[in-house]
């Protein structure tokens, strides 16, 4: 049998997990009692996987996640979180993508917004989305250097495609006015065509008059509230809770 020469045609054709996997089944006496199309399909199943973890870790690279081991299988459900068990499960779905609906999670610092976040915007990469964490400042600058460049433009199209756009820290502090147009230049274009999920110290009753412009604000809010799920965190900080419990593990899950 003319393995070489067949090896070096699946990898000229990118196939190099499948290589890979019928090169171990020559070895294996096992695989010789399975038919062709059993054998065949765990080739093509070799190079599945080995495309879709490619994907994956692609996608959670270009994400930028500040907490990247953040999942929702490792997510509890204290008494004290009042976390909606039936939401989370739903949002975990990855359903409201679908829907371009947003999620805006709030509650006190400690309480888990930035894990919970990041665990949503994990699985949405895991399903094979794009999705792009900032930290609401931090995003606010860029915009403001892009602005300065020439790039704004080019900047707001790119934050555009996100299938997923996280902004940790909402409204931490009032914004300035180009600060206010930013973000409207942003929710704008994703409004009805992508979801976008915040979280907030502030209730979301508060943002109105956290933005400061009432006009503007009530435009922004429009685009951002009505439609998204809602999370109240309750409860006293997760942090604590650990290091009273001696616990060394990721924060706030």
């Amino acid at each position: 049998m003319l393995t070489q020469p067949t090896v070096e045609q699946m990898q000229s054709l990118g196939l190099v997990e499948m290589a890979r996997a019928w090169q171990a089944q020559q070895k294996d006496p096992e695989a010789a009692q399975l038919s062709f199309d059993e054998r065949f399909a765990l080739l093509v199943d070799a190079q599945y996987l080995h495309n879709s973890n490619k994907r994956i870790a692609r996608l959670l690279s270009e994400a930028k996640l500040r907490l990247l081991q953040a999942c929702v299988e490792d997510v509890d459900f204290p008494k004290t979180r009042e976390l909606d068990r039936p939401l989370w499960r739903q949002l975990c779905t990855g359903r409201f993508i679908d829907d371009k609906k947003g999620i805006l999670i709030v509650g006190a610092t400690g309480t888990g917004k930035t894990y919970l976040a990041c665990a949503l915007g994990q699985q949405a990469c895991r399903h094979g989305r794009r999705v792009r964490y900032y930290r609401t400042s931090r995003l606010l600058e860029e915009l403001a250097i892009a602005r300065a460049d020439g790039s704004y433009q080019r900047t707001l199209a790119r934050i555009a495609r996100y299938d997923l756009l996280i902004l940790d820290d909402f409204l931490m502090v009032p914004p300035t006015e180009s600060q206010r147009r930013d973000l409207f230049e942003v929710l704008e274009d994703r409004a009805g065509n992508r979801s976008t999920l915040c979280t907030s110290q502030l209730p979301v009753d508060a943002w109105h008059a956290q933005l400061g412009d009432p006009t503007l604000a009530d435009a922004l809010l429009d685009r951002l509230v009505h439609t998204a799920y809602r999370l109240v965190l309750k409860g006293p900080t997760r942090r604590k809770e650990q290091k009273e419990s001696g616990l060394n593990q990721t924060p706030n899950p």
